[in-house]
Formats: C-alpha cells, sequence, structure tokens
C-alpha cells in the first residue's frame, strides 16, 4: 500500500480501535476525534471539534486548569503519558473511569504542534475490582471463623474444640448432619494447626467404589488391574506431612477400613498391586453425617477402626439447635448473593426473618443459602418477602414453632437482628428500618424496649 493510500485509509482505521482517540493542538483545542470517544463520552463530533479539552473534566487535570495555554498540561511537560488511571465526564454527567495514554506530535523539524491522547474505558473493570473487594472484606469479616459462621455457645464450643484439636497430631473425626460445615471444620484444623503450609488434601469416601478408593487412597502400580498404564501415588503420599480429610467415612468398605487400619497404627501404605511398605506422616481428619456406633451393630462399621479415628471428635451443631444464628448467617447470604446476582433488592423483611425462624432446617445451613439463591431469583419487589422463599419452606414454616424458640430466646434473636441492621446502616435507624422492612416508628420504640443507645 503506497503512502497516500494509507492516509486515506487513515480515518477508517481509527474508527475501528475501540479505544477513544482526541488530537489536540497547542492551544488544547480539539481538532480531530473518534467514533470511539464518541460512544465512550456521549459528545458528538460537532460537539468535540473546537472544544477545549477541558469539556471532558479530566480528573488529572484538575489541579492546573484555569491557565490561558495549554502547557498546563503535564503531558506538554513531559513529553507524554502513560497508563494514567483517571476519569472523565460524560455529557450526560455520569462518570467514566478510564486508562490515559498520550504523547506530543511534532512537525518534520521537530517542534511540537499539538498532542494526541487515547482513552480506554475501565469503568466495568474497577466495578469488578470493587465487588472482589467486597468479597474479600465480607469473607474477611469478623464474625466468621474460617468460614464458619455463628456466634451461639454451640458454635463458640465448635471453635474451642478446633483450635484444641488443630494443636495435636491425633486424628480428627467431625460428626454432623448434611450441610452443617463438616468440610469447612476440617479446613479450620488444618489451617489453625502446626501443618498448615504443608499440604490438605481431600477425599469423597462415599463417592468411589472399593477397588477406586484404594488406589485413590494408596496410589497403585502399573499393571495392578486393568487400565493401570502406569503407577500412581496416592493421596497419602500427596498429603506427604499434612492432612488427609477423609468425608463420609461412614460409607467406607470394610476392607479399606483393614488397610487404614494399619496406616494409623504402623503409618506406612502400600500401593495397590505391591508390598512396598511407604512411610506417611499425614494425619487424618475423618467426617461422617452416619451413627456409626449403629453401624458397628449392624456389622457395617469396625470397632477398633472407630476407636483409632475417634480420638479428638467435634460435633457440629444442626441450624435448628442454634436459631439465634439464623439472623447472622440470612444477613451474610442475602449480602453475599445480592453481590452474586446484581438485584437491587434492599433487605429481608420482618415477616419473611420471622418465616426463617420457624423453619426446622433439615438442610442446616447449606438448605439456607439456597433458599436465598431461589428466593433473589423469586423476588420482584425491593424486599424479599415470605412468597419469595421456596414453597417447602413457607409451608413448613407454617406449623408449630420449634421447641428451641421460647419467646425468651426471640426476643434475644430480634434484639441481635437489631444491633446487626444498625451496624449495617452506621446507626442511621431509617436505613435500618429498611434493611429490616419495619417503620422508622417500630426501630426507634426498639431501641427503647432493648435499651440500645
Amino acid at each position: 500500500m503506497k503512502a497516500y493510500d494509507a492516509n486515506e485509509y487513515w480515518e477508517t482505521v481509527v474508527n475501528t480501535i475501540q479505544d477513544g482517540v482526541m488530537i489536540v493542538d497547542l492551544k488544547g483545542r480539539i481538532v480531530s476525534i473518534n467514533q470511539a470517544l464518541e460512544d465512550i463520552t456521549g459528545y458528538s463530533r460537532e460537539e468535540f471539534l473546537g472544544a477545549p479539552c477541558s469539556i471532558l473534566n479530566c480528573s488529572s487535570c484538575q489541579i492546573m486548569r484555569g491557565n490561558t495555554s495549554c502547557h498546563w498540561c503535564v503531558m506538554f511537560e513531559k513529553g507524554e503519558l502513560r497508563k494514567q488511571r483517571c476519569a472523565v465526564t460524560r455529557k450526560d454527567g455520569a462518570v467514566v473511569h478510564v486508562v490515559k495514554n498520550a504523547s506530543v506530535l511534532r512537525d518534520a523539524a521537530g517542534v511540537v504542534i499539538g498532542a494526541v491522547e487515547t482513552m480506554t474505558d475501565v469503568t466495568d473493570l474497577l466495578d469488578k475490582e470493587t465487588q472482589i473487594e467486597t468479597y474479600r472484606r465480607e469473607l474477611l469479616a469478623e464474625d466468621t471463623f474460617h468460614g464458619l459462621m455463628g456466634r451461639s455457645p454451640a458454635m463458640a464450643q465448635v471453635y474451642d474444640m478446633i483450635v484444641n484439636a488443630a494443636q495435636s497430631d491425633a486424628p480428627v473425626i467431625i460428626f454432623g448432619e448434611s450441610g452443617t460445615g463438616k468440610e469447612l471444620a476440617a479446613s479450620a484444623v488444618h489451617a489453625e494447626g502446626a501443618r498448615r503450609t504443608r499440604p490438605f488434601v481431600k477425599v469423597n469416601c462415599a463417592a468411589l467404589s472399593e477397588a477406586l478408593l484404594e488406589s485413590e487412597l494408596f496410589g497403585h502400580v502399573k499393571g495392578a488391574y486393568t487400565g493401570a498404564y502406569k503407577s500412581r501415588a496416592g493421596r497419602f503420599e500427596t498429603a506427604e506431612d499434612g492432612d488427609i480429610f477423609l468425608d463420609e467415612i461412614g460409607d467406607m468398605p470394610l476392607t479399606t477400613q483393614v488397610k487404614l487400619l494399619r496406616v494409623l497404627e504402623d503409618k506406612v501404605i502400600e500401593r495397590v498391586g505391591d508390598s512396598t511398605p511407604i512411610p506417611v506422616q499425614a494425619r487424618i481428619i475423618s467426617a461422617t453425617n452416619r451413627d456409626l456406633t449403629a453401624l458397628i451393630e449392624q456389622g457395617a462399621f469396625r470397632r477398633d477402626f472407630y476407636y483409632r479415628i475417634n480420638v479428638i471428635p467435634i460435633r457440629m451443631p444442626p441450624l435448628r439447635e442454634r436459631p439465634e444464628d439464623i439472623p447472622l448467617l440470612a444477613e451474610s447470604y442475602f449480602r453475599r448473593t445480592k453481590l452474586k446476582c446484581g438485584k437491587n433488592i434492599q433487605g429481608i423483611s420482618g415477616e419473611a426473618m420471622d418465616l426463617l425462624l420457624r423453619y426446622p432446617w433439615p438442610g442446616n445451613v447449606r438448605e439456607l443459602k439456597s433458599a436465598f439463591e431461589y428466593a433473589f431469583i423469586a423476588c420482584r419487589g425491593d424486599m424479599l418477602e415470605p412468597r419469595d422463599m421456596p414453597h417447602d419452606l413457607v409451608s413448613r414454616a407454617l406449623g408449630p414453632k420449634p421447641a428451641q424458640a421460647t419467646e425468651e430466646n426471640l426476643e434475644a434473636i430480634k434484639r441481635e437482628r437489631l444491633v446487626r441492621a444498625l451496624q449495617a446502616a452506621q446507626g442511621n435507624q431509617s436505613d435500618a428500618a429498611k434493611l429490616l422492612g419495619l417503620s422508622r416508628t417500630t426501630i426507634w420504640s426498639q431501641i427503647k424496649r432493648y435499651g440500645l443507645r
């Protein structure tokens, strides 16, 4: 392509670029722009041409604005700007965050005759960074303990047991119904102990057949069985001197229990298809939602193996045994779900919160989290109402109140909910009222009744 052909098509090339491009003369007057700059700023080409570059109200130029020439611009002093983050104002008044690059333009004699700027719209990227930071603050909230949440006496006891168990090398077993946070508790034991810098390896004992489970745990040598085309290390070797988490250990076959018993007693394993002992140092942390003593009576679980893994037991309480934690959990899942889905829902109504307190939660914390994900999809207003909750939850919650939720407990729960709302609203009673779906008068009355400042 000849030079004059390139010049002829230059405008088409510039308008193809997604970044905004602007050329100004020595006095800061705009002499050329591309289509992308019109899209970013909302100004038309006619409004730009001949206008001062200050029309964009760039935040990086505010300090020197007001001078009679364009030499106030840092770029004219330095000759260029690279990757400068700033904000410009659109025609409609909205702020657009951009990354700016600029350079002076010189004629054939080297004399500065103007400047060119490119602007990359990073507003969406900045919004994502803000969202990530919000997620980070949520995950590091003061009411969480390694992801576990709750301030009830039952959870305080769990936290104490986790800290104590972490200081020992003895096997730990975590009992609890499905959805109570057993895996989080196992991770917390690892994170609190001296092995925190070593591997934390997870194995679900219920997800694998007997043959695959043994190969997964102990590894195998080439040719050990059909499909074993090469030797492979097992999870115990991978865990090294860290922790290995055996989830759903109540579903482990009896033959595998016998082999694990040897691991616990002799600290050695043998790969499937080989008899060479391999020393291992990993500590076993196990978990189950089954009644192991009942399985022992049925002959489905070895008594000697039970005694070896049940050295430090930790029991995760079901959610129905700690109703005072429900408002705290509900508000946390509300915030997290709102961040994830982006719907402009202001809070949980008082009626919806009462519904959550009345429900027995057979699926525990996992079910509560799922209920909020459903509610955000179903909600068409600006508050989560009982009608937005899953049908089964609503129908079961309309029955008698659970025995644990006495009037005294409910008053304590309501007080805690009010305190949390006031903290979230930074003491603003009107905002707290919106979060709880109550009137400002009711909030004031409750503040007085509970003796809050």
